[in-house]
C-alpha cells in the first residue's frame, strides 16, 4: 500500500521546537480550539494523538479528523511526530526497550511534551488522554504503562499490548501470531513499568479490524486481558452491544463505570475506522490506513474520554451538511446493551475474519510479510 502523501494536505498545527531534553528526538505539534474569547481557553482537556508508520502528525490529523472534533467540542491536541533519523519508515519505536521505559527515549519525550502543554497552554492536568494507530497504538500502550498517573484514559487503534516485543523478532511474532499470556502476566508487565503507581489506572478503549493482516486482531484480546488484570476485572465482558453495525464489548467496575471497551470493526483491514462527513458523529478524510467503515473511531473515542457530552460553547461550529448527510446527522446510533455470561471472548481472529484472498487467487505470502514489516517500521522500503 502506498504511503500517504501529506505534502499537499492542509495543516492547522503549530510547532514548539524546545520542550525539554527530548531524549527520543521527536517533534512537537499541537492544536488549540479557536474560541470566541481567548480568555476562555483555560483548563481545557488534552488529547495526545500518535500517528502510524509512514504518516506525519498533520497527515494523521487530516485523515482521522481530530482537529475537527477539537473545534466542535473545545479540547486541545498534542501530536508528537517521529523523525526519519530515528526510524526510516517514520514509526514510533514501540519495540525498542530504550524508547519504552519510564524516563527514557521516546516515551520520555512525549511526557515532556505533555508537561510543556500543561505549563504553557492552560491544559487541565486531570483530563489528559492518549490515542494512536498501529505503531502509534503500541506506543499508546507504552505511554499508559510508563506514565499511568498522567492519563485519565487511552485508546489503541490496531495496536499491541505493552511488553509484546523487546526486539525485531518479537515484534514480528506479536504482529503475526500474537502469543497469548495470562491476564496476570500481561498486567505485571505494566505494573513493572511504573512500580510506584498503585492506581487508579486509566480507562481504555480498544479498536481493531476483523480483517487486519498487519497486526492480527488477537492483539486486541491480549490488550483487554492486560487491562482487566490492572482493573481487577474478569476477562469476560460485562455486556456487549452493536454500535453502527459493529460489535462493542464493555467491562464495568463495581461502581458500574465502563473502564474498558473493545470494538471489532467487521471486514476492516489495518487502519483507523472512519465515518467521513459533516455530521456531529462524522469527521476525517479517507486514505491509506484511514478507512471508511461507517463508524468514526475518533468521535467515539472522544466520547469515551468524556469530551463530546455537548458542543463547546466557546468555539465556532462548522456548517451542517444538507441533504442526505443532514438526515444521517439526525439519526442517533442505537445501543442496546445485552449482559452476557459467555465463557470466553469471541475469537475475532478466526470465525469473524473474511477469507484472506478471493477464491482461486493464492495469497503472495512474501508480499504480505514485506508490507507488514514496512508498515511496522521493521524494514526499509
Amino acid at each position: 500500500m502506498p504511503l500517504p502523501n501529506t505534502a499537499t494536505q492542509p495543516s492547522v498545527l503549530e510547532e514548539i521546537e524546545s520542550f525539554g531534553s527530548n531524549p527520543g528526538n521527536l517533534r512537537l505539534y499541537y492544536y488549540l480550539p479557536k474560541p470566541a474569547e481567548p480568555s476562555l481557553v483555560l483548563h481545557v482537556p488534552l488529547v495526545v494523538v500518535l500517528h502510524g508508520c509512514g504518516q506525519t502528525a498533520a497527515g494523521y490529523d487530516h485523515g482521522a479528523g481530530w482537529s475537527t472534533l477539537a473545534d466542535r467540542y473545545g479540547f486541545a491536541l498534542l501530536l508528537p511526530e517521529q523523525q526519519r533519523s530515528n526510524n526510516p519508515n517514520g514509526c514510533f519505536n514501540w519495540f525498542q526497550p530504550e524508547d519504552t521505559q519510564r524516563g527514557q527515549g521516546e516515551v520520555a519525550s512525549i511526557h515532556q511534551m505533555i508537561e510543556t502543554m500543561i505549563r504553557e497552554k492552560g491544559i487541565d492536568r486531570q483530563r489528559v488522554f492518549v490515542t494512536g494507530l498501529s505503531a502509534g497504538g503500541a506506543m499508546t500502550s507504552a505511554m499508559l504503562a510508563c506514565y499511568p498517573e498522567v492519563f485519565a484514559a487511552g485508546a489503541m487503534v490496531a495496536g499491541l499490548p505493552y511488553g509484546a516485543a523487546g526486539n525485531v523478532q518479537q515484534a514480528l511474532q506479536s504482529m503475526f501470531q500474537c502469543p497469548s499470556h495470562s491476564p496476570r502476566q500481561w498486567g505485571d508487565m505494566v505494573r513493572a513499568a511504573a512500580p510506584e503507581h498503585l492506581g487508579p489506572w486509566p480507562r481504555i478503549s480498544v479498536w481493531h479490524g476483523s480483517d487486519d493482516r498487519t497486526v492480527v486482531p488477537a492483539n486486541a484480546r491480549e490488550i483487554v486481558k492486560q487491562w482487566t488484570s490492572l482493573h481487577g476485572l474478569r476477562v469476560n465482558p460485562t455486556e456487549e452491544d452493536e454500535v453502527e453495525g459493529h460489535l462493542r464489548q464493555v467491562w464495568r467496575n463495581g461502581a458500574g463505570d465502563a473502564v474498558i471497551e473493545s470494538y471489532t470493526i467487521a471486514n476492516m483491514a489495518h487502519g483507523t475506522p472512519l465515518a467521513t462527513g459533516d455530521a456531529d458523529s462524522e469527521c476525517g478524510n479517507a486514505g491509506p490506513f484511514l478507512l471508511e467503515a461507517g463508524i468514526s473511531s475518533s468521535f467515539h473515542i472522544a466520547g469515551f474520554f468524556g469530551l463530546t457530552a455537548e458542543p463547546a460553547r466557546n468555539v465556532s461550529r462548522p456548517k451542517r451538511a444538507s441533504g442526505f448527510a443532514q438526515i444521517r446527522e439526525a439519526i442517533v446510533p442505537q445501543r442496546t446493551a445485552r449482559p452476557i455470561t459467555a465463557p470466553s471472548l469471541p475469537d475475532v481472529s478466526g470465525s469473524q475474519r473474511r477469507a484472506s484472498s478471493p477464491r482461486g487467487y493464492p495469497v503472495d505470502i512474501g508480499a504480505v510479510i514485506t508490507d507488514a514489516l514496512q508498515a511496522a517500521g521493521l524494514m526499509k522500503k
